[in-house]
């Protein structure tokens, strides 16, 4: 590394360090290290203009899955997940923005009620799967059982461990019986989170979107990043495999989300010049992503 990056780098971790949410103004070394923290590829977001365009195409094509859907009566299951402020109700409301709502559906369950926690752990989740013609978004999942809960100590390790043993099993069943699973885990580099949440919480319009452990979450990125690791390492199959996105910039998670899921769905008529090719810088499998040894600090 050479001195000046070296300097940089020291400068972000000392800002990070200092780094107050309710601050009027975010560290200038935050903002500066934010869009290439976490190893990310890009020193730019992608321009405006030539997002817009990208996804208004990619958002057609996505009306013939939808269609291929209904007519094959196709069952489709989207798992979202990721890292606090890493964009996934951003990149849902992208996907499903134009699709009819009766036919694709959001589910974005609230924390379990008495009865449900005493309940087979994914039970509250199986009235949700989609029927025949169906896709369903899940905006976090069963997986909080995995990163989240034990995080914050709502779930015990044993119950952790029982999940990640279990879950490989449960999705297998629902793909036996005709569902195709597709997961993304959406990650950003800690400046970058540090950056959104700092957003969020001096923008009146905004700050809904955070809760209480939204801002404990801001003191445990290494705990979450090992939870993460094993999670992806534990729950990644053929049948239900995870793909990883970097996501510091918002334009371009969007459109590299449907443009895989695209890929990905056999759909009729797919016009494939206008898929287009994955991005393989910020597009990664589990299995590559944890080889190149995850986020970078």
């Amino acid at each position: 590394m050479s001195d000046g990056k070296a300097t940089e780098r020291s400068k972000a971790a000392g800002a990070v360090k200092a780094f107050a949410i309710d601050a009027p103004d975010l560290p200038k070394a935050v903002d500066k290290a934010a869009i290439a923290s976490g190893g990310y590829p890009y020193d730019g977001k992608l321009k405006r203009k030539a997002y817009a365009k990208e996804l208004r195409r990619l958002q057609i094509e996505l009306l013939k899955l939808l269609d291929w859907v209904e007519d094959k009566g196709e069952r489709i299951v989207i798992v979202f997940e990721g890292r606090d402020a890493a964009g996934k109700g951003g990149t849902i409301a992208r996907l499903t923005q134009h699709l009819n709502p009766r036919k694709a559906h959001i589910v974005a369950l609230s924390k379990p009620t008495p009865r449900e926690s005493d309940e087979w752990y994914f039970q509250r989740y199986v009235p949700h799967l989609p029927a025949k013609g169906e896709i369903v978004v899940f905006d976090r999942s069963w997986y909080n059982r995995a990163v989240v809960e034990p995080v914050f100590g709502f779930a015990t390790p044993q119950q952790s461990e029982t999940f990640l043993d279990r879950v490989p099993e449960f999705e297998d069943m629902l793909a036996r019986d005709g569902i195709r699973i597709v997961k993304y885990f959406l990650t950003i580099g800690r400046e970058m989170q540090m950056k959104r949440l700092h957003a969020r919480h001096h923008d009146p319009l905004k700050r809904w979107k955070l809760s209480g452990l939204d801002y404990q979450a801001l003191d445990k990125w290494d705990a979450f990043s090992a939870a993460i690791e094993k999670m992806l390492a534990r729950s990644d199959s053929a049948q239900a495999p995870w793909t990883v996105v970097r996501a510091n910039d918002k334009r371009r998670t969007r459109i590299e989300v449907i443009r895989h899921l695209l890929e990905v769905t056999p759909y009729a008529g797919k016009d494939q010049k206008v898929v287009g090719e994955i991005d393989g810088k910020i597009v990664l499998s589990a299995a590559s992503f944890l080889g190149d040894g995850g986020e970078e600090e």
